[in-house]
């Protein structure tokens, strides 16, 4: 019995660490952390197109409309006035001759009357001193001669205060004015037209748009539904020599554009659709334009290999077309380019 008794502090050390471990096994076991998932990484989509063999045309085109040939353009070149009247508006049809603007006559056309009146005097003393045979002839005949210079001048001068149409045609422009403005020399008051003589006028806003135009190529109009060949009569190159600032920038940027059988419907101020080719190559390396790329002057392709890779071309440009362009060198029929 007393044996038992023997160590009380081991077992006691023994009864705690038996207490502890039987604590710990309740405990829930901590688990392992998870290992974030693996994320495939996405797969670019590249926008492909193989380079091909074809055929590429430049060509200018446009909407142009219907002028004419022949027009007066009514201004006063000596010196202005007041205006009296336009006698016109746009639509107008007039003879040659036909009175345009009249400007404020002062009291010239009443002048002129009289005038007429003293030369009518003159040649009825002339003709009496010849029947007479008297020595007043000489007289006679020298006052004729001043008469008639008065009227000449007189009627010149009432001449400058009207503006009369010089051709057969139709009023396509008259200035907005009223009685009593006053007219400045050079300024245009009335256009006239003629409507049996028309042309196609293509205008641009960048002369570079049209530099590749040369007279005689032809081209392709559509009048009120109706295609027609026509021919370039007239580029910016070999307009006119004019000192006129407004003429000089309207043959700087406009084409002029022939036809020979116009639709009967059609007349001025008519729309017409013009294509005119300058360049066309058969059998060349073709790519869409958004597939060439620029950068400080380097042109240069990118082409996707095996459907992974990326590498990029430089290459030598061609003739460009209104979708395509023309690839010299520096690619090879079949290679897929990316587009932009």
């Amino acid at each position: 019995m007393s044996r038992s008794f023997k160590h009380p502090p081991a077992l006691a050390l023994l009864a705690v660490l038996s207490a502890t471990l039987a604590g710990c096994s309740l405990l829930p076991k901590e688990e392992n952390a998870l290992k974030p998932p693996l994320v495939k990484p996405a797969q670019e989509n590249y926008r492909t197109v193989k380079v091909e063999r074809g055929t590429i045309v430049k060509q200018i085109k446009g909407i142009g409309s219907l002028e004419s040939v022949s027009t007066y353009v009514a201004q006063f070149t000596g010196q202005g006035g007041r205006l009296q009247s336009i006698a016109v508006k746009s639509g107008d049809k007039v003879k040659k001759g036909d009175v345009l603007v009249q400007l404020i006559m002062d009291d010239l056309d009443l002048k002129l009357k009289e005038q007429e009146l003293s030369l009518e005097r003159a040649k009825l003393a002339l003709r009496q001193a010849k029947a007479a045979g008297s020595g007043q002839l000489r007289i006679a005949s020298l006052q004729l001669e001043i008469e008639q210079i008065k009227y000449d001048r007189l009627k010149e001068q009432l001449g400058g205060k009207q503006l009369r149409s010089n051709i057969d045609g139709q009023v396509i422009f008259v200035e907005s004015l009223k009685e009593g403005d006053f007219v400045e020399p050079y300024q245009t008051l009335v256009t006239v037209a003629d409507p049996t003589k028309l042309r196609v006028s293509l205008r641009v806003e960048n002369a570079a748009d049209i530099r590749d135009a040369e007279v005689g190529m032809s081209a392709e109009v559509t009048v009120r539904d109706a295609k027609v060949v026509g021919k370039v009569v007239q580029t910016p190159s070999s307009a006119p020599q004019t000192l006129n600032k407004d003429l000089q920038e309207k043959y700087g940027k406009t084409l002029y554009i022939e036809i020979p059988d116009l639709p009967k419907d059609a007349e001025i101020g008519s729309m017409a659709d013009v294509a005119i080719v300058t360049q066309k190559k058969d059998n060349v390396l073709l790519i869409p334009r958004s597939g060439l790329r620029s950068y400080l002057g380097r042109n240069f392709v990118r082409v996707l290999e095996d459907g992974k890779r990326i590498r990029e071309l430089d290459v030598e440009q061609g003739l460009t077309g209104s979708t395509t362009v023309e690839i010299v060198q520096g690619v090879e029929e079949g290679q897929d380019v990316i587009l932009q």
